[in-house]
């Protein structure tokens, strides 16, 4: 894929922010605007699909909690975190699985960083391991999408040098038990430079086509 608008913007509200993505998908489908890729950051909050469990999501109070319309479970956005929401034409682009191709995209990205990760397969019947992941398999990337009209919303997560500790509270992705990290969890232990969010947002770009 290719030829994708870029667009950044600094911290947005979650709920502004899907409500202007309710209109860039809008006019997507009218064919008013071209694909675009939206790079953004969020206050803390965690949003879940209808399918969560309450028992996965936080039980203190300590963070807002949003109901939205795309696959997955409970995630988490905050400071620290890179924001990627993806509006994209499918029908335009023929035939390919859109979710393995940006897990691709953002394993290309964080090489050129200089940070190994890989993907996984979900196993028939298991909880889903889409995302990207280190080679010890703790999870950097989550990514929920949703189609309609053959467009594309939402996106991805990356934990760049986000609180990890938050996680702690909640089951992220309905997958209980597992650890999440950061770039700068990652270059910590390689003892190097953990990349700035504007060198995160280039790489990301560059390997989604997004100029």
């Amino acid at each position: 894929m290719a030829d994708i608008m870029r667009v950044d913007l600094g911290e947005v509200a979650y709920g502004p922010a899907i409500e202007a993505m309710r209109g860039w998908v809008a006019e997507r489908q009218a064919g008013t605007a071209p694909d675009r890729l939206f790079l953004l950051s969020h206050p803390p909050v965690v949003t879940y699909g209808r399918h969560t469990p309450a028992a996965d999501l936080p039980q203190d109070g300590s963070l807002d909690l949003v109901e939205v319309d795309r696959g997955g479970h409970a995630t988490y956005h905050g400071p620290g975190q890179l924001v990627g929401y993806l509006v994209i034409n499918l029908r335009e682009r023929g035939p390919g699985d859109v979710v393995r191709w940006l897990e691709q995209a953002l394993i290309e990205a964080f090489a050129d960083l200089g940070f190994p990760t890989v993907r996984r397969e979900t196993p028939k019947g298991g909880d889903s391991l889409v995302g990207v992941w280190t080679p010890e398999h703790h999870k950097l990337v989550s990514i929920g999408m949703r189609i309609r009209g053959g467009v594309t919303s939402h996106g991805f997560a990356v934990n760049v040098d986000s609180d990890l500790g938050v996680y702690d509270r909640f089951v992220a992705c309905r997958l209980d038990g597992v650890t999440m990290t950061s770039l700068r969890r990652m270059a910590d232990a390689a003892d190097v430079r953990t990349p700035t969010d504007a060198e995160v947002r280039d790489a990301v770009a560059s390997r989604l086509g997004a100029a």
